[in-house]
């Protein structure tokens, strides 16, 4: 395996951004993650690694790594950029705090601006530009997925971990995430079980979202690999002949085909929430135009706002914008959830065109309704109803015979033809039985 500085032509202005999330702790998420940052370096590659973890789950923890300053703080105007970032081995530089990056449409306009604009600078120092997204399923974690170019999904044969990879796709999917993630198999026993892991989670992902995923590769179940956790040595620095460390180089190959088939990028992380913020900015001036000579009547602001709502998600605004204020609107709504507001709730969930959405999504969503409705009334389980009695059954005719003495039976067997049928006989048994005193 070749391990000399990769001699591509990959412009530098234009990083390769790839995310790795595993929407679950404990799968391996930040060990992928730093390995690969690491293994990347060490063949050459200008690497920074975006830490979107927190806690004694980060990557400047698991490398004992002091981080002092970090990317919330430069957002805040609190020091420059360059002095957050921290530097591992072979030049791996590291900027911790790489969560607070969902803070910035909250933050001043122009604040937020200036500090995209020197992250945007610095990401075009590099090669790649690695994610560390942290875990779960939140808002923040899906941005940074939705802010690379390739989502990497780390999944284990924990079946809880199945559960939530999948969650994580499907969330992405319902904000407007098109791009197909790519799946490492990590703590796999070999080939067969890390196909078979994929396959399982892939054809979830086929049959009840209608998409598919990629297989990137497996990392094998590795004590070495389990001991670097508690060393803090991470398995990318041993010797390229070590095993542990083989099967990351052999990931990062696989990494670089996977991302020379993907269209050329045309920005980074920090284009990705300038994006965010033009698109943001751009409605809220338009809702300042608007809003000049607006009635001032409870009834005539109610009405211009429902206006305003119908005419901006009437437009093909970003996914996790909708998404946004739908939140918002519902958390709205849930402020004081008497009778009226249920009404409300009732009333446009039967006004909804269902008829319009596909078998398979209506499937869906009448089990979702299901699930809620025991959410919202649970069964009561300490007082079951009793359960229906059946009404009973017409008694067999055998049930109603009195045979009579051993001889009066015998003696009318011998009476009936040898194809009798049973009902037949029955009858007969009876007939005997019933001229009995």
């Amino acid at each position: 395996m070749a391990l000399q500085p990769d001699t591509d032509k990959h412009n530098l202005n234009h990083p390769h951004t790839v995310a790795i999330a595993g929407g679950v702790g404990g799968v391996g998420k930040t060990s992928v993650a730093l390995n690969l940052g690491l293994t990347l370096a060490r063949q050459g590659k200008r690497v920074l690694l975006l830490d979107g973890d927190s806690g004694p789950s980060s990557v400047t923890a698991r490398l004992g790594l002091e981080a002092g300053r970090d990317l919330s703080g430069v957002l805040e105007a609190q020091y420059a950029l360059e002095e957050a970032l921290l530097t591992a081995d072979y030049d791996l530089d590291i900027l911790p705090g790489a969560a607070g990056l969902h803070r910035c449409p909250d933050m001043d306009q122009r604040d937020a601006m200036t500090a995209l604009a020197a992250l945007d600078e610095l990401e075009r120092g590099y090669h790649y530009v690695i994610l560390d997204t942290g875990s779960g399923t939140d808002l923040p974690g899906l941005h940074m997925v939705a802010s690379a170019a390739l989502a990497c999904m780390v999944v284990t044969p924990d079946p809880d971990s199945l559960k939530q990879v999948f969650s994580l796709v499907r969330n992405l999917r319902k904000r407007g995430y098109r791009r197909v993630p790519s799946v490492v198999v990590n703590m796999a026993s070999g080939a067969s079980q890390a196909q078979s892991i994929f396959q399982r989670l892939d054809g979830a992902v086929g049959r009840h979202l209608g998409d598919s995923l990629h297989y990137l590769g497996a990392l094998w179940r590795d004590e070495t690999l389990r001991q670097s956790v508690t060393t803090g040595v991470p398995v990318a620095t041993l010797p390229v002949s070590d095993p542990s460390c083989r099967q990351f180089h052999t990931l990062a190959d696989m990494l670089d085909v996977r991302l020379s088939r993907l269209p050329p990028e045309k920005s980074g992380v920090a284009g990705y929430w300038q994006s965010v913020l033009r698109r943001r900015h751009k409605t809220e001036l338009h809702h300042q135009e608007e809003s000049v000579g607006r009635p001032g009547s409870e009834e005539e602001r109610l009405s211009a706002a429902m206006d305003e709502l119908d005419s901006v998600l009437g437009e093909r605004i970003d996914p996790m914008l909708r998404y946004e204020a739908f939140n918002r609107f519902f958390a709205l709504l849930g402020r004081n959830l008497d009778a009226d507001s249920i009404e409300f709730i009732q009333t446009g969930l039967a006004a909804m065109p269902w008829e319009k959405m596909p078998p398979a999504d209506r499937q869906h969503m009448a089990t979702h309704l299901w699930h809620l409705a025991d959410q919202i009334a649970p069964p009561e389980s300490d007082n079951p109803k009793p359960a229906a009695v059946p009404s009973a059954a017409p008694e067999p005719l055998f049930d109603r015979i009195s045979l009579g003495e051993q001889e009066r039976l015998v003696r009318a067997l011998r009476e009936q033809p040898a194809d009798v049928s049973i009902d037949q006989l029955l009858r007969a048994l009876a007939s005997h039985g019933g001229g009995r005193s």
